[in-house]
């Protein structure tokens, strides 16, 4: 999808589509001053139908207006009148994006002016634009029959502004990367685990290093692993006949001295829950049990694209998890990478044990902060549904700059605690360590948390439990390519410090 600028007012403007706010109380923009005497009447006469109300999300197409050289006008709600949010500018946005899809118009035009938040500039309207329209855009026809084709007509959005055409330029540039980013996390979940299975991650690995020659891939096979001593990780990929991999994407866009900031991504690219088997209903779901690693690939996408000057390292641990006669079984006691023992009580919390051999490794780079994510725990959805990713941290600073970003996004994250009365619910008589709480489901996410810190010791870090964020279930089921705007935003912040 392409996105333009045109400084210009929308009277003359000739598009397929012309998207224009209104607000509640009968209340055109500004922006429609300039329209003839016939085309504000027919607007007007609308408004005063009740046909639209101005709430936030309302929208209206409206076709053949009076005096209007554009085929369409798309009326958006934004609330009252001076008195909007991000929330009601993101839902006008999205309403704004569905209608235009609702038609055959393949150019649309959004007059920006009339959109103003008090904190928010043009930069960040424009970015969440184009992230909403592309999120909106989105299809997934890579194993459909062409028959079958989801087909949507919408090919290019142009922004119209009089007042900052620079902030809308810069909006443009940073949300188009991370709009491509959440595409490339959302293209990688929703394809079908007999496909996207470790090896085929990795080989998407190196493509990306292809692409780009400030990013080199390094892919580690079980034999490299088990000479690290990761067995951890490779315990959880003992059942399957696909083979487990470490995938390492270093991005070397600032200086060689330059300390990375490190995205670790859990990458279970099918969790049966192994011995401890998943119920049968709504198992193909887990299938996206590898989105925070399929978020670490977005995240790298968007830091190519806009070839930030800063250090980045990716690192993927990959394996899925199956039943079988070699698959570890509740009471079998590994050795991590770092040399602690983990007594595994239940093969279905498998993430961890992927989690915490990668992020032993990622000492080696002396990170500046270490972000790990992923779809962890199903306790996270019980506490935040599908709104925020869970955030834990050993460090306040991170944590900092990560709210704040979730902020800016609207990517948002909610924190919860990691303290040492949580920890103790680990103990293991026969081990260092459990992989589960012996408390049974309480705290669940907190205690998987709990059980990562341990190995994190020495690097700012933070975990991102998105098991509700990353992906939704039911008719409208499909990755969601959350958190790359988070994360994405983050790194930025990182190259302003």
């Amino acid at each position: 999808m392409d996105f333009k600028i045109k400084k210009a007012t929308p009277e003359k403007t000739k598009t397929d589509a012309l998207v224009l706010p209104v607000f509640e109380g009968n209340v055109l923009g500004s922006c429609c001053d300039h329209f003839s005497d016939a085309t504000k009447k027919a607007l007007n006469a609308v408004m005063a139908n009740g046909d639209i109300k101005g709430k936030p999300g309302d929208s209206l197409v409206l076709t053949a207006v009076a005096d209007s050289v554009a085929k369409r006008i798309i009326l958006i709600g934004l609330g009252k009148a001076g008195e909007q949010t991000e929330s009601a500018v993101r839902k006008a946005f999205s309403a704004a994006a569905n209608a235009v899809n609702g038609t055959s118009a393949k150019d649309a035009v959004l007059a920006l002016d009339d959109i103003q938040l008090e904190n928010r500039d043009t930069q960040w309207l424009t970015r969440q634009a184009v992230e909403l329209f592309a999120y909106a855009n989105y299809t997934f026809n890579a194993f459909k029959s062409k028959d079958n084709h989801k087909q949507l007509a919408l090919k290019k959005l142009t922004f119209l502004t009089t007042v900052d055409s620079k902030g809308v330029e810069s909006g443009i540039k940073s949300g188009a990367a991370i709009a491509n980013g959440m595409c490339y996390t959302r293209d990688l979940g929703n394809t079908p685990p007999n496909i996207c299975n470790p090896t085929y991650l990795a080989q998407e690995a190196k493509k990306l290093a292809r692409e780009c020659k400030a990013l080199t891939t390094t892919v580690l096979d079980e034999k490299a692993m088990r000479a690290l001593g990761m067995g951890a990780l490779l315990s959880v990929g003992n059942g399957s006949d696909t083979p487990s991999r470490l995938i390492v994407m270093e991005y070397k866009g600032g200086p060689k001295n330059q300390s990375p900031h490190v995205l670790v991504g859990k990458g279970i690219t099918f969790d049966t829950g192994g011995i401890s088997l998943k119920p049968a209903p709504d198992m193909d779901a887990m299938k996206w049990d590898m989105c925070g690693a399929a978020s670490v690939f977005g995240t790298m996408r968007a830091v190519i694209d806009m070839a930030l000057p800063m250090n980045v390292v990716g690192v993927v641990a990959a394996a899925e998890n199956m039943p079988s006669g070699k698959a570890s079984r509740p009471g079998d006691i590994v050795t991590t990478m770092s040399g602690q023992t983990v007594e595994i009580l239940n093969t279905d919390a498998e993430g961890r044990l992927v989690l915490c051999d990668a992020l032993t490794y990622v000492e080696r780079f002396k990170p500046a902060s270490v972000v790990d994510i992923a779809t962890l725990t199903g306790a996270i959805i019980v506490a935040l549904g599908p709104f925020a990713s869970g955030l834990m941290s050993n460090s306040e600073e991170v944590v900092e700059n990560l709210q704040a970003a979730a902020d800016y996004t609207q990517d948002k994250v909610w924190r919860l605690p990691l303290w040492d009365e949580y920890q103790a619910l680990l103990d293991s008589p026969f081990a260092d360590i459990g992989n589960i709480g012996n408390a049974g489901p309480k705290a669940g996410s907190i205690t998987a948390a709990c059980f990562l810190s341990r190995f994190t010791k020495a690097y700012p870090w933070a975990h991102l439990d998105v098991a509700g964020s990353a992906f939704n279930g039911g008719a409208n089921k499909g990755a969601t390519g959350r958190p790359v705007p988070l994360l994405t935003e983050y790194l930025l912040r990182q190259v302003k410090a």
